[in-house]
């Protein structure tokens, strides 16, 4: 007995916006690495943590699929892009990632809508939620830099803000936090 409850469109869509997530984690990573790299330890663990954000809401995805009947396709992960020259393009590169997430996002509840599919139309309600609270928090780290002097801030005023981010609230756990019960 079939028991999927998605339109295949729907369950399509639902996927690649699972891989999109997984993508962003990615990217996340990798700069989280380069500002490691950079000596940035606080700007790293807040990428770290956003990527592991990133993931679990690719786990979020997968999980609603499979509740709905449907079976999540994992599919190729691109690369991330190349290391950012600077913070400014670092940050400017998450602000940018975030919109086009945003973009992916609102294209899903338009197709549920569409298809007067009410549950994942609901369930689509969280990530647009979620997507303006990640696009504002982008915006944050660009002005934060921009108030530090951007790229030709001070090493203080880069170390404050560095230390800044080390102490943001941790709101998302670290992989190495995982267990069975909790991914």
């Amino acid at each position: 007995m079939n028991t999927n409850r998605l339109s295949a469109n729907v369950e399509k869509a639902l996927s690649d916006q699972m891989n999109k997530e997984i993508h962003a984690s990615h990217i996340f990573l990798s700069y989280g690495i380069w500002a490691d790299d950079k000596g940035y330890q606080g700007i790293a663990n807040f990428l770290y943590r956003h990527a592991q954000e990133e993931r679990n809401h690719s786990i979020k995805f997968m999980e609603y699929i499979l509740n709905r009947g449907g079976k999540p396709k994992v599919g190729v992960i691109p690369a991330p892009p190349a290391d950012p020259k600077t913070l400014t393009d670092c940050f400017k590169g998450v602000f940018k990632h975030e919109v086009d997430n945003t973009t992916a996002i609102y294209k899903i509840v338009d197709l549920s809508m569409a298809e007067k599919d009410w549950a994942t139309w609901n369930f689509m309600q969280w990530f647009v939620q979620e997507q303006i609270e990640e696009e504002t928090l982008a915006h944050n780290l660009i002005d934060k830099l921009k108030i530090a002097g951007g790229d030709r801030a001070t090493d203080e005023s880069l170390f404050t803000l560095d230390k800044t981010l080390q102490e943001a609230p941790n709101d998302v756990p670290l992989a190495q936090e995982a267990t069975g019960n909790n991914p």
